[in-house]
């Protein structure tokens, strides 16, 4: 497996960490019956549950872009060093951010989104080189 596919990997397992903190946040606000229910009318969460919410939704969205990157990336076999500095670059952003978001880092928390979808871009247009 190439770095890029690995840290695309630990990406996605840091997702599962999003949600198992959003979901556990959550529900010792809403309580576990509306976490369980049918959830016909949405759950409204405020605070610390509604900044992991953003968060995670944040994250998926990372995901989204720097999957295409690194797919690219390996397919088209143009994996090297800086494609693999860049992905671990994406991973430290987004571990950073989601502290960052959590605790309410600002500027911080803009900073260090930037750093990530700069290096996810940084990688899209080394592999158009």
């Amino acid at each position: 497996m190439t770095p890029e596919l690995t840290i695309l990997t630990l990406a996605a397992l840091l997702q599962g960490v999003h949600f198992a903190l959003y979901a556990w946040a959550a529900q010792n606000q809403v309580g576990a019956a509306a976490a369980m229910g049918p959830r016909d009318e949405p759950l409204k969460v405020h605070g610390a549950a509604g900044r992991l919410q953003r968060a995670m939704n944040n994250h998926f969205e990372a995901l989204i872009l720097f999957s295409i990157a690194v797919f690219v990336i390996t397919f088209s076999d143009q994996a090297d060093a800086n494609t693999a500095m860049l992905g671990l670059i994406f991973l430290l952003a987004r571990v950073a951010y989601l502290p960052a978001y959590l605790l309410g880092w600002s500027p911080w928390r803009t900073l260090i989104w930037s750093v990530g979808f700069g290096a996810t871009l940084s990688m899209l247009a080394l592999a158009l080189i």
